[in-house]
């Protein structure tokens, strides 16, 4: 199948799909005798994998780790773990400046008036 039809069986774009191939996530296509990208199966359960990967929300660098230990299969469980229980850690920090900056924005605009006067809390804040 062509790219077009590869990102519709995907739900990647065809700009990523090249991107991916640009930076060596994926292996280049390959091609016809006119240079069109040709995709089979096993390129669509690659492509799917990185998708997932992506919705996890896993680094490009992570996703290649991962990528190369799915296609080795001596690999050993426990460095897939690792890898895991990293990204788990740092969803956890982004978890909590989030919950951070939310509390932080909650309290700021509970002390905000939000009438005709100048006067805003939230401003003051951003200026100091």
């Amino acid at each position: 199948m062509n790219i077009g039809q590869a990102a519709a069986a995907t739900g990647i774009s065809a700009k990523m799909i090249r991107y991916y191939e640009s930076i060596a996530l994926i292996p280049a296509g390959r091609r016809t005798d006119a240079g069109y990208r040709i995709f089979g199966e096993n390129d669509l359960h690659t492509l799917r994998f990185v998708k997932r990967a992506r919705q996890l929300g896993f680094s490009l660098d992570q996703i290649r780790d991962l990528l190369s230990l799915w296609q080795n299969k001596a690999r050993a469980s426990a460095d897939v773990k690792t890898i895991a229980l990293g990204h788990v850690e740092q969803l956890n920090q982004r978890i909590a400046e989030l919950t951070e900056m939310r509390d932080t924005l909650q309290t700021l605009a509970g002390g905000c008036h939000g009438d005709d006067r100048p006067d805003c809390p939230i401003l003051q804040s951003l200026a100091n």
